[in-house]
């Protein structure tokens, strides 16, 4: 015999082990990035406005404001505000210059939302100009996420 039989080599266990280390990788890179685009910790830059000047009807008096719109309350599982809607109430938790809105049910020192604006928005002067058309406005808040189609302005009336 001049030739000895040989065994096939033995595959190795090292290819596999770097796929599945690739793809580990990949995985917890990705749920770090949505947990991080995703969390409520990044503040929406945001604020109420000043107080608008009370409506006027067309003799140039103050018209009396419009008995609430009954709401019915948000979920319960979520007081987020980006899942509010028009004829529901928040509640601010922060500061004036920095507010924290929750969704609540209608109340004294609530918000009700007049108007929800969904879309682009750049800021104060941006939300300003578009509650400005509001009726009964007294305030305003504006989410500015870096992805411009979870933007949202709302158009609020203190009670």
């Amino acid at each position: 015999m001049p030739y000895a039989e040989s065994t096939p080599p033995e595959r190795g266990k090292g290819r596999l082990v770097a796929v599945l280390a690739v793809l580990l990788l990949l995985t917890l890179g990705g749920a770090g990035a949505f947990w991080y685009l995703g969390r409520d910790g990044s503040t929406p830059a945001g604020g109420t406005g000043a107080p608008a000047s009370p409506a006027t009807d067309p003799t140039g008096q103050a018209s009396e404001a419009a008995a609430p719109v009954a709401t019915t309350p948000a979920p319960a599982s979520s007081t987020d505000p980006r899942f509010v809607t028009a004829g529901q109430c928040v509640r601010n938790e922060g500061a004036a210059d920095k507010p924290k809105l929750a969704i609540t049910e209608c109340g004294a020192k609530t918000y009700q939302v007049l108007r929800r604006i969904d879309g682009e928005t750049s800021g104060r002067k941006d939300a300003e100009a578009k509650c400005a058309k509001v009726d009964g406005y007294t305030d305003w808040y504006f989410f500015d996420s870096k992805l411009d189609a979870l933007d949202f302005v709302l158009c609020l009336k203190r009670r």
